[in-house]
């Protein structure tokens, strides 16, 4: 988007890409497009993303915006072009469901970032009662396991060590594509292919969906981080049959078992909404033994949020004080977890990409993704090799030993 704004010549711009898993990030949402404006009265604001999609007349009717793009439209020059031409149409928001493919997106760098993110696919052909999303992005569709693999060929070469695949619903990657290729073929390809990648990192998944490639790809090669994140949302088997997720509390923990045994390093985060309509005390308890069930650590919480035009919106609702009062007791529960697994790491060694160095303080993530300090002279980007001392409020401290 930036890239496509400087193209067309727009340069006083402020672009937000909406969020609107929550109604709480709508809300921000709007909060900030009033703040930027009045920060900067003569920028024009263009606003893009899920929420922008889904509801464009909110934002039309909102007098700081000058421009809406719809969720396909944002990654077309064309748009951005007729931005730049007097009389140009305020909103540009097509039918989503209509694309059928996901845009070319190859990129040569990530500004200053240090890991590299490669969308290999875009929408969800699933419909959680929850879930506003897949009207936000519309049906699963696929990047060509050829075009991924050239990407990543590329973002190496420009001296990026670590890739992370990212998508709405990985793993229901290659279903559009000939040949039906799994997230787990496209794993392993670009293990073979890309023989120079130091590490590979695999975002959000359906633990359900994950076939033997992919098993034998997380278990099989180290250049795969021992770090997973599981979208569980959900500990009772009856609020998920709600959520019209498609497993249950026994199949996460035997996923997560399996894979453990087979690679004891591996850590675990996940999704988790609190106060889900119809949720109990006791359909509540399970949700939290589930976390020491499958040890989950980095914990993604979220109150539940009514969407409108969602079948969970029109359930029997918790109450809104019960629901924060339950997110907050897993949060405490996963900040103990991951002080659980950081005091088991002291002493021990860890290779750490630094993604950030300022005056001889450098900051990174290590292979489990525990947030480490480093004190020396390094650059964003490599990779150091150091052993694990203290932990200090959420991340751990640590003495170089080599770099790669």
């Amino acid at each position: 988007m930036r890239r496509h704004a400087e193209g067309a010549g727009l340069d006083d711009v402020v672009i937000f890409n909406t969020c609107s898993v929550t109604a709480e990030a709508v809300r921000q949402a709007r909060q900030s497009i009033r703040r930027t404006k009045r920060e900067r009265p003569d920028a024009k604001i263009i606003v893009t993303g899920c929420a922008a999609q889904i509801d464009p007349k909110q934002f039309s009717e909102m007098e700081e915006v000058s421009s809406i793009l719809g969720n396909q439209e944002k990654l077309e020059a064309k748009s951005f072009q007729s931005l730049s031409l007097d009389g140009a149409e305020r909103v540009q928001v097509n039918d989503i469901f209509s694309v059928t493919e996901t845009a070319g997106h190859l990129i040569d760098g990530f500004g200053e970032r240090a890991r590299a993110f490669v969308q290999i696919q875009n929408g969800c052909n699933h419909r959680c009662t929850f879930c506003i999303i897949p009207y936000g992005r519309g049906n699963s569709r696929s990047v060509p396991m050829g075009e991924v693999v050239e990407q990543i060929k590329n973002l190496v070469n420009r001296g990026y060590n670590e890739v992370v695949l990212t998508g709405v619903d990985i793993t229901s990657y290659g279903e559009d594509l000939p040949g039906n290729p799994t997230l787990g073929v496209l794993a392993q390809k670009i293990l073979k292919l890309v023989p120079d990648l130091p590490r590979l990192r695999i975002s959000s998944i359906d633990s359900i969906e994950v076939d033997e490639p992919l098993y034998d790809a997380i278990i099989g090669d180290k250049r795969v981080m021992p770090h997973l994140h599981l979208s569980l949302q959900a500990g009772d088997n009856m609020i998920l049959k709600r959520m019209k997720r498609r497993h249950m509390r026994e199949d996460a923990i035997e996923f997560a078992t399996r894979v453990k045994k087979a690679r004891p390093e591996m850590v675990y985060g996940a999704d988790i909404i609190a106060g889900f309509p119809t949720e109990t005390d006791a359909m509540f308890e399970n949700s939290l033994r589930l976390v020491k069930e499958c040890d989950l650590t980095w914990l993604h919480v979220f109150p539940y949020s009514e969407r409108e035009g969602t079948p969970a919106a029109k359930m029997p609702p918790v109450a809104k004080a019960i629901r924060k009062e339950r997110a907050q007791t897993l949060r405490k529960l996963g900040e103990e977890q991951v002080l659980k697994l950081m005091s088991s790491k002291i002493g021990k060694s860890a290779n750490i990409l630094v993604e950030r160095a300022v005056d001889g303080i450098a900051t990174g993530h290590s292979e489990q993704f525990i947030p480490v300090k480093l004190f020396g002279n390094f650059k964003a980007g490599e990779i150091v090799h150091a052993t694990l001392n203290a932990i200090d409020e959420q991340v751990m401290t640590a003495s170089p030993t080599s770099k790669r």
